[in-house]
Parts: C-alpha cells; structure tokens; sequence
C-alpha cells in the first residue's frame, strides 16, 4: 500500500496541489494537521482533502480557528460552512491499519500534554518508540525527518505549504510510504505560492 503524506499546509493551495501531482498513485492520502492557517480558512485545500477521501487530523491552527478565539476568524463572508464543519468534526489524533501495518498520526506528539516540537536530533523522540504503533507520523515541525527510534518508524513529512526546513533549502515536502517494504520517500519541491508572485 502506498501511502501520501502531507503536512502543515497552512492555506496553501497550490503546494498541496503540486504535492498531489507528486506522490502519484496512492491508496490512501493522510493529512496531520495544520491545513488551515491561524484565523485564515481555505475552501480550496479543504474541499481537495476531503474529495480525496484524505485521513485528516487536526493541528495546533485548527485549534486555534475552531477555538473561542477564532470566533470573528469564522464569521468572515466567503468560508463554506460545510467544509468548516467538516474539519472542525476531525480528531486531533488517529490509529489506522493500513496493509497490515498500524499507522498512529499526530500533529505534535504521541503523548499529553501535545504541543511540543519534537525537531530532528530531539531528546524528545526517544518517546515515540512507546507508542503501540508499527509506524508514528507526525508533522507540527515543518521538517522532514525519517528515523527508527526503537521498533517504530517515525516519520515527518515537513511542511506542504509553509517552508521551514533549513536542510533542503527551503523547499515545501511531501512523503510516500509503502507499508509492505517500509520505505519511505521524502519529495522536495519549490513552493508554487512563491513562484507565481
């Protein structure tokens, strides 16, 4: 089973687009979190999520637009109340099996409380091995990382939308995992957002 992974969006059409574009053929698209940005909705990115049938969890943005904070955010002319619906209805963690395999998605972390930046080369990823999963993706970071920590494959796609990845000169990412070999491809590619201005 190939499986696409997308992370930290963040409003950005046209990166989750190219990301699309890609990956390819894939039997499952899974999304963790942070498709929106802060108090912006894009009707775009999460119509193309949810017509592709994407596994989407909710991160730390969501949060804070579905929040009472982000009441005047959501009052703004022009948002598709149903497809806010829809994401807001998104759990902020899920456990799949897919091909066999099971497949825990995070935004931040796989342990309360959530939130922390869990960066490549952080003491704080020894704590993913605990996790009762074959596979641990997670996002929040915006940079890629793909390591073994104990027996779980741990993956991070960095960022589809907003580039923060210092490694891979700034470019937006995306990943594909095959469940049965266990590998993992991580995709680099120039943010399309930027190009067009």
């Amino acid at each position: 089973m190939r499986v696409g992974v997308v992370s930290d969006i963040h409003c950005n059409a046209r990166g989750l687009s190219q990301a699309l574009a890609l990956m390819g053929d894939i039997d499952e698209l899974i999304c963790l979190g942070d498709s929106i940005y802060e108090y912006r909705f894009s009707n775009e990115v999460v119509a193309l999520l949810r017509t592709r049938g994407a596994q989407v969890i909710v991160g730390n943005h969501e949060e804070c637009f579905f929040g009472p904070h982000g009441a005047r955010a959501r009052a703004r002319d022009g948002i598709d109340t149903k497809l806010a619906a829809w994401l807001a209805a998104q759990p902020h963690r899920r456990e799949l099996e897919i091909g066999g395999k099971r497949l825990l998605l995070v935004h931040s972390t796989p342990w309360e409380p959530r939130g922390a930046y869990a960066h490549p080369g952080s003491a704080l990823l020894a704590g993913f091995s605990k996790a009762d999963a074959d596979f641990v993706l997670y996002g929040h970071t915006h940079q890629q990382l793909v390591e073994r920590i104990g027996r779980v494959l741990v993956i991070n796609p960095g960022s589809a939308g907003d580039a923060r990845d210092p490694r891979n000169s700034g470019m937006l990412s995306c990943a594909v995992l095959d469940t049965v070999s266990e590998e993992v491809t991580v995709l680099d590619f120039p943010d399309p957002q930027r190009q067009a201005i």
